[in-house]
């Protein structure tokens, strides 16, 4: 209940849209780290296939 308590008072403090955005930046930010993964991972594999010889 604490937490939730915080969060009212921050609302209070700071104004509605700052909240939000900060929580969105925090819910992205997970999102961004496995898309940053997933396109290393994609151009590493693109390499392989372009360093690969000829069979």
């Amino acid at each position: 209940m604490k937490s939730l308590e915080n969060l009212y008072q921050n609302i209070a403090n700071l104004g509605f849209p700052i909240v939000i955005a900060f929580y969105l930046l925090i819910r992205i930010e997970g999102k961004l780290d496995t898309l940053t993964n997933s396109i290393n991972e994609l151009s590493l594999n693109i390499e392989k296939l372009i360093n690969k010889p000829l069979a």
